[in-house]
This record gives structure tokens, C-alpha cells and sequence, in this order.
């Protein structure tokens, strides 16, 4: 990220321009960590991990980070809806860590159709484990030095702790001191992991520590597009308030997923969402904790389902789950500007929520859908 721009931000934020709340006001007090179910111990997590999963499918991307600028635009509807607690499904890299903070998810399931997104998870759960907050979590993801006065920074803005971290250059010793914090408690998750595995979670650590705050969303074959965000931007972008509202942009929210990772409570999944097993096996691992899906973060995948002609068997997965009342689908529309009523300017991306029987009824004809006519169906107004 320029640095230009960095203290352009800082200076905007100390002068009270731009907002630094994570939360509008009005929304409940939120869930205390204690309050989610009993940690699930090491053994357990390590078998729901083999045991829900399905065999791994192919995407042509790393997806190390979200292309979805519009990601946080989705909260608003999350609060009017007070979509809260219960469990949550998602599919991808570290965006659904931000609904699990908005709602105060009490049990999360991480459900891809890549190992890789697993084992990418199972790095972001050893940096939870290796930092005490916010800075030193992002200095440990991108093989900065933690900085020695990292407590003074536990109430300041995501704006500051971005800017400290871009003027922060990797050194032999940080990236080392990095590396081996994730190296060291890979063993404590259970899981058992393959030399190739440890290479690979490895290697998506290096792609972070090496791009930084630059990183982009790439794919196999072809270049990023210009309107995806880098790592920076998704830190700092806000929802439709204007409120910067990642889960790094309050401490209280960090803390959130900090404590549900440390009691094992967010559980990364290999799985199609049109596959034959793994969401229909998450579903009955929710219903057996006699809990409830308030939220099901799709992003675009239920195109490629559709392209995979597994569409009929995605609704009948999603029907068999213990869905909550108030629960809702999130997905992501790329039409681009103006291509849905609900589209934002200036983002390429529109984030839709629609609700659980929204969903089972615009579906219930069984009629071949396409992803425009599905985004097209009744959503939650923004």
C-alpha cells in the first residue's frame, strides 16, 4: 500500500474525518466468548476435520485473500435481521472471520472445495494462538517485527496498525521469528498434516510475508484484475455506515475469533457445497450440539455449482441443514457497477443477503437456475 496514502488515512482518522467505530450504534452487546459452547478438545477437532471433509476439488486460485471489495456492505442487513450467534458456514480465506465477529457466531464451520483453503486456515489458526492481539497478529501473518510497544497499539485505529505495519520492513530475523511460530503449533492442532501439507502451508505464509499489505487476489493463467483490493484495502474498508468493521478493526472483534479459535471452535471443512456429503455431515454436527445455522456465506460459489450441474443437490444440502429463523445466505454478484439494483458504486462486487425461506422458496420450482437469475430473486435490502 502506498505510504502516501497510509498518512493521507492516519491523518484523516486523527482529525476525526473518517470513522474509526467498528460497530454502528444501536446494535445488541455483544456475546461474550464465554458464553459459546465448551472447547472442543484437540482430538475431537482433528476428527471433525477428516470426518466432514469430502475428497479436495480444483480452483484455479490460490485465493489467499478475498477479491470481494463489497465484502463488508453485507452487515447492515446482518444487523436489521439481528442474524446473532448459532452457527456459522462459510467458504474462503479470512473474510468470513468478520461475519463470525458481526453476528458473534458461537461454532463455525469453514466448508471450500480446496485442501489448500483448509490448510490455509489451519495457518491463520496458529497466528491466533501466537499473538495476544491485533498488531502483533498481523505483524507475525506478514514476517514483520512485532513491535516492542505492540500493547500501546491494542486501542488504536486498524488505520494506525496498518500504517505502523507498512512502514515496518521484513527482516531475516521477523520472518524467521514468523515462520517458526506457525511451525511450532501446526503440531498442537491435531491434525495430521503431510510433509507436502507443511509446504504448502508454508509456502502461502511466504506469498503473505513476500507481497505484504500488497497482496492481491490472484488466478492460475490469469493477471489480477484492476478493481481487485490488495490486503490493505481489506483492512481498511468500512461498511455501507462508513465504519471500518473487519474483525482487525476492533479489538473486541479480534479477541472474538481469537477465543473460538483457542476452544477449537471454528472447524475448516473440505467440501463442495453441491457435494454428496460434507455440508449435509456439518449440518448434523450442528444439530447434534442442538444448535441452529443463522448464516451461510456462499460468496459466488453457487455459480460454479451451477456450472457443475449440482445446483438441485446445493438447495437440498442447504434444506437439510437445522436452518434458524432469522438465518441468511451471503453471496457475491461480479456484474460490476450498476448491474444490480443493490450494486454500490465504485465496487465491481456486490454483496446480497437473502433469507433462509427467501431462498427455499425462489428455488422450490427445481428449475435449472442461472447465478443472474439467483442474484435476481428477493433480497434483503441493503
Amino acid at each position: 500500500m502506498p505510504k502516501r496514502l497510509v498518512t493521507a488515512l492516519m491523518v484523516g482518522c486523527m482529525l476525526g474525518v473518517m470513522p474509526a467505530a467498528a460497530q454502528p450504534a444501536g446494535v445488541r452487546a455483544p456475546l461474550n466468548a464465554s458464553e459459546a459452547p465448551a472447547a472442543i478438545s484437540r482430538e475431537e477437532f482433528a476428527r471433525l476435520v477428516a470426518t466432514l471433509s469430502e475428497p479436495g476439488g480444483y480452483f484455479d486460485t490460490d485465493n489467499l485473500i478475498s477479491n470481494e471489495s463489497s465484502y463488508l456492505h453485507a452487515l447492515g442487513a446482518l444487523d436489521a435481521l439481528e442474524v446473532r450467534g448459532g452457527a456459522y458456514i462459510g467458504v474462503g480465506p479470512d473474510q468470513s472471520f468478520s461475519y463470525i465477529a458481526r453476528t458473534r457466531a458461537q461454532l463455525a464451520f469453514l466448508v471450500d472445495i480446496r485442501r489448500d483453503n483448509l490448510l490455509q486456515h489451519l495457518l491463520f489458526k496458529t497466528l491466533f494462538h501466537a499473538a495476544s492481539n491485533r498488531v502483533e497478529y498481523l505483524a507475525l501473518w506478514l514476517g514483520r517485527p512485532v513491535p516492542a510497544n505492540a500493547k500501546a497499539y491494542v486501542d488504536r485505529d486498524i488505520v494506525e496498525i496498518v500504517a505502523l505495519l507498512d512502514s515496518a520492513a521484513p527482516t531475516d530475523r521477523s520472518r524467521s521469528r514468523a515462520s517458526e511460530a506457525v511451525r511450532s503449533r501446526l503440531r498442537d492442532t491435531g491434525v495430521p498434516l503431510s510433509a507436502s501439507d507443511q509446504a504448502t502451508i508454508a509456502r502461502f505464509h511466504g506469498a503473505f510475508m513476500s507481497a505484504g499489505l500488497s497482496l492481491r487476489f490472484t488466478s492460475v493463467g490469469r493477471a489480477p484484475r484492476p478493481y481487485y483490493p490488495t490486503l490493505a484495502n481489506l483492512l481498511l474498508e468500512t461498511d455501507l455506515d462508513g465504519r471500518r468493521a473487519s474483525y482487525l478493526a476492533s479489538e473486541a472483534d479480534f479477541q472474538y475469533v481469537k477465543e473460538l479459535q483457542r476452544r477449537n471452535l471454528i472447524i475448516p471443512v473440505v467440501g463442495d457445497l453441491g457435494g454428496e456429503s460434507a455440508l449435509g455431515a456439518v449440518g448434523e454436527a450442528v444439530r447434534r450440539r442442538g444448535m441452529e445455522v443463522t448464516t451461510l456465506y456462499a460468496s459466488n460459489a453457487e455459480d460454479y455449482v451451477m456450472r457443475d450441474g449440482h445446483f438441485e443437490r446445493y438447495v437440498q444440502n442447504v434444506a437439510s441443514l437445522p436452518l434458524a429463523k432469522r438465518g441468511v445466505i451471503i453471496r457475491s454478484w461480479f456484474g460490476g457497477p450498476g448491474t444490480h439494483p443493490y450494486s454500490v458504486p465504485g465496487y465491481f462486487s456486490t454483496q446480497l443477503v437473502q433469507t433462509f425461506p427467501s431462498f427455499l422458496a425462489a428455488t422450490a420450482d427445481g428449475a435449472l437456475w442461472s447465478y443472474r437469475g439467483l442474484v435476481s430473486s428477493p433480497h434483503v435490502a441493503p
